[in-house]
């Protein structure tokens, strides 16, 4: 009467709509031996959209090398698809995405050498999460307390007085809100 769960997803594959993800997965198995170990150590496959193939590259170089040779690649794939692609778009755009994370990494060094960085000297104590979902005034509190505690130790904007990292007063003189504002006049 009942059936297992590799069963009834075996049985889901084999409908008309799962065509394109069945297709698509069976691309990043061959990828690499379609544009070589260098370029696929290099590109990422993402997306398969009204028969175009989206692939997130690690530099804009990479991306504007890789458009002179997509109809070769086009060539490649299509020999081994059974639905057939008409395009292929190199971009830069999703590749730290694709990387396996959605968030820009702390030990990133882009954001380290952000001027609104602010490296923690007080020991960040986490929210509970039943403290947060039960009682979200004492939530707030903590935040409050917790925000003040790390203000304590930066530098005041000339302009409005308000805590502000060192970064910002180093590269505009005051806080990022007084220097936007300042930009809009």
């Amino acid at each position: 009467m009942f059936k297992s769960l590799n069963h009834i997803l075996s049985k889901l594959e084999q409908q008309a709509q799962w065509e394109g993800p069945r297709q698509f997965q069976r691309l990043l198995q061959f990828w690499p031996q379609i544009v070589g170990p260098t370029v696929a150590q290099q590109t990422r496959p993402y997306s398969i959209s009204r028969d175009v193939l989206y692939v997130a590259t690690s530099g804009s170089v990479w991306a504007q090398e890789l458009k002179f040779k997509r109809r070769f690649i086009l060539k490649k794939l299509n020999a081994q698809l059974t639905i057939q692609l008409v395009d292929i778009r190199f971009s830069t755009a999703h590749w730290e995405r694709n990387q396996g994370t959605n968030e820009v990494s702390e030990q990133s060094p882009s954001w380290q050498e952000h001027p609104s960085h602010l490296v923690a000297t007080v020991p960040l104590s986490p929210i509970e999460p039943t403290t947060a979902i039960e009682d979200p005034h004492s939530a707030y509190q903590h935040w409050v307390k917790l925000v003040q505690t790390r203000s304590q130790q930066l530098p005041l904007c000339p302009k409005c007085q308000c805590p502000t990292p060192r970064g910002e007063l180093q590269r505009w003189g005051i806080c990022c809100l007084c220097a936007a504002k300042h930009w809009q006049t």
